[in-house]
């Protein structure tokens, strides 16, 4: 409060943030706005987690977790120093992307992110919509990669997606002006607080506890990522990343270059097969286009490694028929 000149947001490349007129201007990817244009003013963005490409990213020297993990949040520091630090409202940032298919942080990204805001009085927003309530094995994801932040953006596994809900959660700091009712927002949603949404959301958060659906993620995760990293020798895997049940797998026309498919290419293999394929496998997943081309995995917070094989063995299957359309 008190500072009317910090209205700007930054955001990262290819994230995806929401259709409202604001998450769109922040959202980074360019398909998905140039409809809509003009958006919201005062929006930029930051290379992402995506250390499989890290170069593309922008990134100069040996990769390795720590370093690029560091300069990307690095970049978040320069984009400030360049736009002005008493113009820069918030980052918001999503503890593992999802669009681009699961960019994990690296090791220490957040907690410089963290520092970076601080020093220049920037709130630190987390976009949880996806990643929270059990994706990566905790209620938010923040508290699995080590990092507090000013605000939290929540839904979908609030209710596990059997009834609209969404929440924002914010600090004691950006509370304390409204504490009194003196100052408010005047502005609101025709089904906020929604009775029906709310006992939902209650009954699901009591299930998560009785069922330890977090503790049962933490415990199988290693073993997800394991299974799913078997797929690695089949011709057309360039990468498998990502967190807890929450897992990308790249697609690539050369391994070893990493070179990937036109546009065309993404089209046929994607739409034309892959997403057909993989349903009539029995297997529920997404063939995303919004950055490189890759399948994503987001599974049933219940299941373990005899689910584990039975993914892997239809995505084994299924990317070797593509292996063999190209």
């Amino acid at each position: 409060m008190g500072q009317p000149m910090k209205t700007k947001v930054i955001s990262r490349n290819i994230a995806y943030h929401g259709t409202p007129q604001g998450a769109l201007a922040i959202t980074g990817l360019p398909g998905m706005k140039s409809m809509f244009e003009p958006l919201v003013p005062g929006t930029f963005h930051v290379p992402n987690t995506n250390i499989y490409r890290a170069e593309e990213q922008g990134y100069m020297g040996k990769v390795t977790e720590e370093a690029y993990g560091l300069w990307a949040a690095n970049e978040i520091e320069r984009m400030i120093q360049m736009e002005g630090p008493d113009t820069i409202a918030a980052v918001f940032l999503e503890p593992i992307q999802n669009a681009g298919g699961c960019f994990p942080p690296q090791a220490g990204y957040f907690k410089r992110v963290r520092e970076i805001c601080d020093q220049y009085d920037v709130l630190l927003v987390s976009d949880e919509v996806i990643a929270a309530f059990g994706r990566v094995g905790e209620m938010f994801a923040c508290n699995a990669y080590g990092y507090v932040p000013d605000m939290i953006t929540c839904a979908k596994g609030m209710t596990s997606g059997y009834s609209p809900i969404g929440a924002t959660i914010i600090s004691d700091r950006i509370y304390a002006p409204f504490k009194k009712g003196e100052t408010y927002f005047p502005h609101g949603y025709t089904f906020g607080g929604h009775p029906v949404s709310a006992a939902v959301a209650l009954e699901n958060l009591d299930i998560f506890e009785e069922e330890d659906l977090n503790g049962n993620v933490r415990r199988n995760a290693p073993a997800f990522k394991r299974t799913l990293e078997k797929l690695k020798d089949i011709p057309i895997v360039g990468d498998v990343r990502g967190d807890g049940y929450f897992y990308g797998i790249e697609l690539v026309k050369d391994q070893a270059t990493k070179e990937t498919f036109n546009e065309a290419e993404a089209e046929r293999l994607l739409r034309g097969f892959l997403s057909k394929a993989l349903y009539e496998a029995g297997l529920y997943c997404r063939a995303d286009d919004r950055g490189d081309p890759v399948v994503q995995l987001a599974p049933p917070l219940t299941i373990g490694q005899p689910e584990f094989d039975e993914i892997e063995q239809i995505m084994r299957d299924v990317l070797t028929r593509a292996t063999k359309l190209l």
